[in-house]
């Protein structure tokens, strides 16, 4: 069952919103339709870094998505079809370096998956039916 976003006053949140930490920082920024994500949402670290990017669909993660780490390297990166992890994701090293890449379909890592070492060498090659 869906439950969709409301306001303090019960209605369906729409337009643009911003979520706060305790602090007063930004936590997350995007758009409700109909009380639903929709378009492209960020989230941030409370450093005030980017945490997240990446668009939602009906309330569930669509599309090429990015997190980044507090140093502000890329921690992984993925697409989502209807709230699914689908094609081909990467994550990486603390450094930066990538450290595994594969495929998902529906959830299902599928085909050859590498991994690499922070060195940037080939250390283990897997493949999934």
């Amino acid at each position: 069952m869906k439950i969709y976003k409301r306001d303090a006053d019960g209605q369906l949140l729409n337009g643009i919103i911003r979520e706060y930490f305790k602090n007063g920082a930004v936590s997350s920024e995007g758009e409700y339709i109909n009380g639903s994500k929709t378009g492209e949402w960020k989230y941030y670290l409370v450093n005030g870094g980017l945490k997240a990017i990446g668009n939602y669909v009906n309330d569930e993660m669509h599309g090429h998505w990015k997190w980044y780490r507090e140093n502000g390297n890329l921690m992984q990166t993925g697409s989502f079809n209807n709230g699914e992890r689908a094609r081909i994701w990467e994550r990486y090293h603390v450094d930066g370096g990538k450290f595994d890449s594969g495929e998902y379909i529906g959830e299902k890592k599928v085909g050859e998956w590498k991994t690499w070492d922070k060195a940037g060498n080939l250390t283990k090659t897997k493949n999934y039916g």
